[in-house]
């Protein structure tokens, strides 16, 4: 009998897009989680903590491969939960560490991306076989972003940020292709097929839901400013890139881009 995949974060956006694939693929998946579960279309839960490294051992015990989605909306304590996860995997023997992180983790100087180029610092040293993708934002992410945003009376509009939001369901059907791979240690970042400023961003959903909001232009100082002007967070040569626009998800969910179906977005080469 084939031994079940573990997901970290498996009731998150992406891990419970990615539970469906592993099943249709015909695996059982095993779920980490901090809160109980009743199993759920032969999914199994093991309750556990990865910051406290609470109920790990148990949830790694019989497991060949690891998907490790978990993560903190700051990147605080995911190092060490990281580091508990592996050092349980490593005595259980696990012979595949699938992990997500984030585009530009290697070169943008802000503690959220620090704190993902340290998760990939812990898988790589961890003597674990491993694969690692960097994911552009998801759409998702940044409509909750643009959601916080709108109900500010006076919205801070950093001109030097720009984002390249991806379809989370193409970066689940790839984590779903890594994880019933072999390990491959760093493999091609993936981003979306528009990049777009968050000004524009934000003008743009402002439009689609009638709101009327001040922006107030705002500059972006020091390392970080030159990150990102110089779009250290967005795809290089040899990425993939993905199809669904950020238009393309907001039409999806009743949301139009008044008078842009392509929405504000500059394609990439």
């Amino acid at each position: 009998m084939t031994s079940p995949i573990l997901l970290t974060g498996g009731t998150g956006t992406l891990g419970s897009l990615v539970i469906p694939l592993l099943r249709d693929a015909g695996r059982a998946v095993r779920v980490l989680s901090r809160s109980s579960h009743e199993p759920a279309d032969d999914v199994q839960y093991v309750t556990g903590d990865l910051v406290t490294g609470e109920g790990i051992d148990r949830a790694v015990r019989g497991v060949e491969t690891v998907v490790h989605l978990a993560g903190g909306a700051n990147g605080k304590g995911d190092e060490e939960a990281t580091r508990n996860l592996v050092r349980c995997a490593a005595h259980a023997d696990v012979r595949h560490l699938v992990s997500i992180s984030v585009i530009g983790a290697d070169r943008v100087p802000v503690g959220y991306f620090k704190a993902k180029l340290a998760v990939e610092q812990v898988v790589a040293g961890s003597g674990l076989p491993w694969t690692m993708l960097r994911a552009a934002q998801v759409h998702d992410l940044i409509l909750t972003l643009m959601r916080t945003m709108a109900k500010l009376p006076v919205i801070p509009a950093p001109g030097a940020i720009r984002f390249q939001p991806v379809d989370s369901g193409e970066v689940a059907n790839r984590l779903a292709e890594l994880t019933l791979g072999e390990p491959a240690g760093l493999v091609p970042d993936l981003a979306g097929p528009e990049v777009h400023g968050m000004a524009d961003l934000i003008r743009g959903y402002l439009r689609a839901n009638g709101k009327r909001r001040l922006l107030l232009p705002l500059p972006v100082p020091g390392k970080a400013g030159r990150a990102y002007r110089a779009g250290e967070n967005l795809s290089r040569a040899g990425a993939s890139i993905g199809t669904l626009t950020w238009a393309d998800f907001l039409a999806a969910r009743g949301i139009g881009l008044p008078g842009d179906r392509t929405g504000t977005g500059v394609t990439t080469p």
